[in-house]
């Protein structure tokens, strides 16, 4: 009885197993993007820029992959309404180290699972919650590289290589910022004023945060500034929201073969780490 048991829960193992292969290579394969018909590059999404705020900023990303190639963006100054507009320079493109990292990580997960002759047999139930362990560590990483964009200082933000990405010129009082939440893709732009000497002597330079308020100050290029207005726009990209939810489903299938294995161990010769 043991041996049909152990037999079965094998089977059962390894078509997890294939389960979790399929459902994360589709996940894979959305970060890749269907080509184009020619079958050539990576095809190419327009986003429209929108919020449920102000219609202070607008714009269109043009995003291949993980690189944003192209980004056009129309700013509406609050102070004189004058109308600025920038976009990338053909020559530029902005890799999205967050989409990246959550491709490597999805990948690594891939190999995990792989990693094995197809007939292989698992020794121990031990052996199995490793795997499981080692391939949700993967997913989770990739999840959190999506649901957590980096924390910036302004002066990092300043000294990005965005800043001279666009053409023309940002002026020096503006800053831009992309990054990754969840299924969207966000631009903040940050407006700033020098700060005169005379009202430097509150001077409270702000630490690093996903998105600075008005009244944050900095410093740079001997310089002192404060933000005045922030205006964050974003739009939807469907295929990030179909990684997400390859990756909750994942993670539930790991979850209830490791509770499987845990009920069951003792039928499994399981020994504890």
């Amino acid at each position: 009885m043991e041996e049909e048991f152990k037999w079965l829960l094998q089977e059962e193992v390894h078509a997890v197993l294939k389960q979790l292969q399929d459902i994360l290579k589709e996940a894979s394969q959305r970060f890749t993007l269907p080509t184009s018909s020619s079958g050539g590059a990576v095809k190419q999404e327009n986003f429209v820029l929108s919020t449920s705020g102000t219609d202070q900023v607008k714009g269109v990303l043009t995003l291949q992959g993980d690189a944003l190639c192209q980004a056009d963006v129309n700013l509406k100054m609050p102070r004189n309404n004058q109308l600025l507009h920038f976009a990338f320079r053909e020559d530029k493109q902005w890799k999205l180290q967050q989409i990246q990292d959550a491709r490597n990580h999805v990948n690594q997960a891939i190999y995990l699972l792989m990693n094995r002759d197809v007939n292989y047999q698992f020794k121990t139930g031990s052996e199995v919650l490793k795997l499981m362990d080692a391939v949700m560590l993967q997913l989770s990483r990739a999840r959190n590289r999506l649901t957590t964009p980096a924390t910036l200082t302004l002066p990092e933000i300043a000294s990005s290589g965005l800043t001279k990405m666009f053409t023309p010129a940002l002026p020096p009082d503006i800053l831009v910022n992309f990054y990754i939440n969840l299924n969207k893709l966000c631009l903040t732009v940050y407006q700033l004023h020098v700060l005169q000497p005379s009202t430097t002597k509150n001077f409270k330079p702000a630490g690093g945060s996903i998105l600075h308020n008005p009244g944050a100050m900095f410093e740079f290029g001997n310089q002192r500034y404060e933000v005045s207005h922030v205006h964050k726009v974003e739009c939807v990209v469907p295929w990030l929201n179909d990684a997400l939810v390859f990756f909750t489903v994942s993670l539930q299938l790991c979850q209830q073969l490791k509770d499987k294995i845990s009920v069951f161990s003792s039928y499994w010769n399981y020994r504890p780490y």
